[in-house]
């Protein structure tokens, strides 16, 4: 996927993480990516799960200016709420599958 190639690209050898420049640029590109596939069909929440790592990493460099640290935080976990929305509830068990599976009931 092009997310997996997006994250070994920005590493530098050592698996030091890349120039700050570098990293918003890939996260731009991952964010028109994100854009682009929601427009087609469902989101994709592993895209959206590295975005939201990159802005992370982002906010977390101490030598970035202070409000592009702040804002990178604030998208950050705006990120982290989307892909906890995407991901799928969890299923609820009905009384006979819980007594199959030796579930407690709720």
């Amino acid at each position: 996927m092009v997310t997996e190639k997006m994250d070994s690209a920005f590493l530098e050898p050592n698996s030091a993480p890349a120039q700050p420049e570098l990293l918003v640029s890939a996260v731009l590109h991952l964010m028109s990516h994100y854009t682009a596939s929601n427009q087609e069909s469902k989101s994709c929440v592993k895209l959206a799960s590295v975005i939201e790592r990159h802005l992370k990493a982002l906010a977390d460099l101490p030598n970035l200016a202070p409000v592009l640290r702040a804002t990178c935080q604030q998208l950050s976990e705006q990120w982290a709420t989307v892909v906890e929305r995407t991901m799928a509830p969890p299923e609820k068990l009905n009384l006979f599958s819980r007594i199959v599976s030796g579930a407690r009931p709720i």
